[in-house]
């Protein structure tokens, strides 16, 4: 791919938002601008989000505030995945206790179904998904409900969220507490499985979309999942650290700052005899060790001890991190 940027090799990108497009109110640099630049080179482009807490359309007006370009049908949520999995299971008119925003309700109510907000309404089933409001009263209502043998679907099950005072509680952490009170597992409708990116792929007729986003566990498992090919950014959960540590089914085809390096050539990583270059960058294992010849700054260092780790160790399950050794520095 040496010669043309990254993007032109895809005709659609699929954007996680918290942790690449903004964290809490606030865009990250270089992503507006970058994200404005997909219409110019013929790229679609549609939003992928385990965030809950809020409808499509508000998080379309979020993104317009912002200066993205943004539909409302290009937002796709887990929240409508949610709500799409409890009408197929579900008669028309069942109660369905929310425990979340309003807007997780409003999406219950669109697929036929009756949201409650308490135990004693007789529900069948709870769906969970991320609200800043949500208390302990909330969740012990759910677990009343879960543990008496209802229905239990959760949005998405992200541990944590990038705010912009740093890392803060995602849905997973509520549904854990659930999880813990009840001895009981949900069903999880969002990433990191596959339906929410290939209804994302579907409503822009895409046919080679690259995924993009910060959380190996959500995002990129969940676009390798899809089939599609996945990138990985450094502005929001996963480090280089972390990436190169990644479990097979979690790692990134592609390792970005931000969304700028989009519209650059990516380095083609080359290997002979157990050597992976990147740039000018190379690594070598040894044993539980990769040595970098390169600067620990520059990404095309991380990007050859990737190749070479992951080469190494083709099939871990778990996370699985080497010994890094600078051998330039």
């Amino acid at each position: 791919m040496a010669g043309a940027d990254l993007i032109s090799a895809f005709d659609a990108l699929l954007a996680d938002l918290d942790g690449v497009v903004y964290a809490g109110p606030h865009a990250i640099p270089g992503a507006v601008e970058s994200l404005r630049r997909l219409a110019g080179v013929g790229v679609g482009l549609g939003y992928v989000t385990n965030n809950a807490s809020r409808s499509p359309a508000q998080v379309a007006q979020h993104l317009r505030d912002l200066g993205a370009p943004a539909e409302d049908q290009q937002v796709v949520s887990s929240s409508q995945a949610a709500a799409e999995l409890l009408a197929s299971l579900l008669p028309a008119g069942a109660r369905v206790l929310i425990t979340g925003s309003a807007a997780l309700a409003r999406e219950i109510e669109l697929v036929g179904l009756v949201p409650v907000r308490s135990a004693a309404e007789a529900p069948v089933a709870v769906v969970q998904g991320f609200s800043p409001e949500t208390g302990w009263t909330d969740l012990a209502e759910a677990s009343y409900v879960v543990a008496g043998g209802a229905l239990w679907v959760a949005t998405n099950t992200d541990m944590s969220i990038p705010q912009a005072r740093g890392i803060a509680p995602g849905n997973g952490t509520l549904v854990a507490a659930v999880a813990a009170a009840t001895g009981k597992t949900p069903l999880v409708a969002g990433k990191p499985q596959a339906p929410l990116f290939h209804a994302a792929a579907k409503r822009l007729a895409a046919d080679r979309p690259l995924v993009v986003g910060d959380r190996l566990d959500t995002d990129i498992l969940g676009g390798n999942n899809a089939g599609f090919a996945t990138v990985a950014v450094l502005t929001g959960v996963d480090t280089r650290e972390s990436i190169i540590a990644a479990r097979t089914l979690e790692r990134p085809a592609f390792i970005i700052r931000d969304l700028t390096e989009l519209y650059r050539p990516y380095p083609a990583v080359e290997h002979d005899d157990g050597r992976y270059r990147s740039g000018a960058a190379s690594a070598v294992v040894h044993g539980q060790s990769v040595r970098i010849s390169g600067d620990p700054a520059d990404l095309d260092s991380w990007r050859a001890a990737c190749s070479a780790w992951w080469a190494a160790n083709p099939d871990t399950a778990t996370a699985l991190a080497p010994v890094i050794e600078w051998l330039d520095h």
